[in-house]
């Protein structure tokens, strides 16, 4: 089974109460939209955003330019059936980060807990290039920290302290906050996120 092949198996058969990575209201990730400090019309794209609930508080918040990119086409359907009339305020994209092709630029990037399954260098640094050529602002990441775990979804994933972030993305941003956090998934387990947010280094 290919990667997508993993995640359309995964979100076809599975609700958000049997993942571990659901959110009731993903706190942090709005938090740290809101310390950006962008203007409502910013154009803004949730990588791995699947069936996250982001998308529906940033609509709330009023934002209007967003864009919601994932691997999974189940993924994004539930998606657009909680969201109703609403999904059709919203760019969905179906594609491997990996091989994305973005057709234009994003204020603001987000991605909690879809850049820590690159595992390979190479995956990486495509990842890293995608951020420095259409990231014109901010840059927010969330991965397993150090303390976290070392797979999800049986797959490997890669770990992140605060200084591993910054030194993957110091070729086009500087930090501007960086914070450990304690997700409780579902089943009552407990897992260790290490999120940065990032400013586009100027040249």
């Amino acid at each position: 089974m290919n990667t997508k092949e993993h995640w359309e198996s995964l979100y076809k058969n599975k609700n958000p109460d049997q993942v571990s990575w659901t959110q009731i209201k993903p706190e942090i990730s709005l938090a740290l939209v809101k310390e950006a400090n962008m203007p409502k019309t910013a154009k803004i794209i949730d990588i791995g955003g699947g069936d996250s609930k982001l998308v529906d508080f940033l609509l709330e918040e009023g934002y209007t330019n967003i864009t919601v990119l994932d691997i999974s086409d189940h993924a994004l359907e539930k998606a657009k059936n909680r969201l109703g009339t609403k999904a059709d305020k919203i760019q969905w994209i179906v594609s491997d980060i990996i091989s994305f092709q973005p057709t234009m630029t994003y204020d603001l990037w987000h991605d909690r807990a879809a850049f820590h399954f690159l595992t390979s260098a190479s995956e990486i640094k495509t990842y890293t290039n995608l951020t420095n050529k259409f990231v014109t602002d901010r840059l927010i990441i969330g991965t397993f920290s150090t303390q976290g775990p070392t797979k999800c979804s049986g797959l490997e994933i890669s770990q992140y302290d605060e200084n591993g972030l910054i030194k993957t993305f110091e070729s086009g941003f500087e930090k501007t906050r960086c914070l450990t956090a304690d997700h409780l998934t579902p089943f009552g387990t407990t897992q260790n996120f290490q999120f940065c947010s990032f400013k586009k280094l100027t040249t």
